[in-house]
């Protein structure tokens, strides 16, 4: 058991219910988290099935709908990755300053105890979707195994709890790969990131490739009647903006990946490269896709799965298949996996470290059942919808405490401590400006995003409600407080581990 560090100034040791090795902050030296690991982080993360679901559906939706073409198109995915690169540096460099995860961020907000709630739903949110996207990544090797073996089609007819035989071996078989990496650490995922990210970007460039040929070079770029004016530039914000809340989840836990940055110019250049012009070769794969297959087929596909389904070359299929299965499997482990790690940490630090926590969180986003989940409209709109609703609420008023009311001054050790008179003990724990800022923030948030009678702003429901919040931090603040800087140096532990 590694000792627990004093604080400095001879003030009391850190309390065990709030520190562990993992929630600890990131000693500076020993860091490894370059420009390129942050960037691989996007390489795969702006190319996951789900981004691709939600922009080739602004692609039919614009095509048969919105009167958008494919350049309106990429010029609302350009806006909405420049917005993001600003949210992604401003949250970032906190990471990078303090060297804390996210649950003991908000710390600095809600108080050592009123963090749990931050925390937890971002975990929530995240281990919901691990079960969605590793059944998604099932649909993709359940292909690969009947290209190979079409004799396990008899264990397609048998079913158990809504899945298939076939499919549980598939969903068991990534599920235990997504564990044996996460209990490699925070290295484990930064090593498998950088091999993931130029196997994704080579598979799609190839794939897209293979369309033009198919199609001749050519394909449906716009629309008959295209909008013009206002109303294209209101239809092109509306796509930005959902491109940004997207990334609700991530923007709001970036501190946890660079925590373990080697400098801020690294967490600027890597997320600059992996943001924007990613963002707009991902603009490109998706039109080159979408318009290749209109000209092909007919219709608008739903998925780059659907692409590789045409291969009419079994080796290239199971090559490109695997190339989407690696890909699943790296979104998932940066942007479902690694937020719940924390918050369960967070929440029982003498008993979850962080590669304990990740095997809890996997075998809940197992028992969930998430395939029932996936296919239940109800679920996704309402409970994940609500859910993410009030993640923009969470990251306006973190980031506004920390770099507008605090000018980034934090007493690290604090964070740290259950003394009565501790910077961030607040009353019982708990921050009360900062729950009754996110109540009223959270309810305009989930009303605009629900609401039918708002639906013409439900596109904004993100910063709406971000920007309320950011703005109510601000207004509630204590007059005249005088906010300390104290190193966590002290109690840092060197990145490795969860780390």
């Amino acid at each position: 058991m590694t000792a627990v560090p004093v604080a400095p100034g001879g003030a009391d040791a850190p309390s065990p219910r709030l520190y562990n090795r993992d929630l600890a902050p990131t000693a500076v030296e020993g860091r490894s988290w370059k420009a390129y690991n942050i960037f691989t982080l996007w390489a795969v993360d702006v190319h996951s099935l789900g981004n691709y679901g939600f922009a080739l559906g602004l692609f039919a939706l614009g095509l048969f709908a919105l009167g958008l073409g494919a350049w309106q198109i990429l010029v609302s995915l350009g806006i909405g990755a420049l917005v993001l690169f600003v949210l992604l540096t401003v949250a970032g460099y906190m990471g990078y300053r303090t060297g804390l995860p996210f649950p003991v961020m908000s710390r600095i907000s809600f108080g050592v105890r009123g963090a749990q709630l931050p925390a937890l739903v971002r975990g929530a949110v995240a281990i919901a979707w691990f079960g969605i996207q590793t059944y998604l990544a099932t649909q993709v090797l359940v292909v690969m195994v009947l290209a190979v073996a079409p004799s396990a089609g008899g264990l397609e007819q048998v079913s158990f709890l809504g899945l298939s035989v076939l499919g549980w071996i598939c969903f068991l078989v990534l599920w235990v790969v997504q564990v044996a990496i996460l209990l490699r650490g925070m290295d484990g995922i930064r090593r498998y990131e950088a091999v993931a990210g130029p196997i994704v970007l080579v598979t799609l460039a190839v794939l897209s490739g293979w369309v033009l040929w198919q199609t001749g070079g050519e394909i449906a770029w716009s629309v008959p009647d295209p909008l013009t004016g206002g109303a294209m530039w209101v239809q092109i914000l509306a796509g930005a903006s959902l491109w940004t809340a997207i990334y609700g989840t991530f923007v709001l836990n970036f501190c946890d990946f660079t925590r373990g940055a080697v400098s801020t110019g690294a967490v600027r250049r890597g997320s600059f490269w992996g943001i924007l012009p990613n963002t707009l070769f991902f603009g490109v794969v998706v039109v080159v896709l979408a318009g290749g297959q209109l000209r092909i087929g007919g219709q608008v596909i739903s998925s780059p799965a659907d692409v590789v389904n045409t291969i009419p070359n079994t080796p290239l299929l199971l090559l490109a298949s695997a190339a989407l299965l690696i890909l699943t499997i790296a979104v998932n482990l940066m942007a479902n996996f690694v937020a719940p790690c924390y918050a369960l940490s967070n929440l029982f630090p003498k008993v979850l470290d962080f590669r304990r926590a990740g095997v809890v969180s996997a075998l809940i986003g197992l028992v969930i059942l998430p395939w029932n989940l996936y296919d239940s409209p109800l679920v996704i709109t309402y409970f994940l919808g609500v859910l993410g609703a009030l993640l923009g609420p969470l990251f306006g008023i973190v980031m506004a405490d920390y770099w507008l009311v605090r000018r980034g001054r934090i007493d690290v050790p604090a964070l740290y401590s259950e003394a009565s008179g501790a910077a961030y003990h607040y009353r019982g724990g708990v921050n009360r400006r900062a729950v009754a800022v996110f109540v009223p923030s959270a309810l305009v948030a989930v009303a605009v995003g629900f609401v039918p009678a708002l639906e013409p702003v439900a596109p904004f429901s993100w910063f709406l409600g971000a920007g309320l919040a950011a703005l109510l931090t601000v207004l509630v603040a204590p007059r005249g407080q005088t906010y300390r800087a104290v190193s966590g140096e002290p109690l840092a532990v060197a990145p490795t581990g969860g780390h």
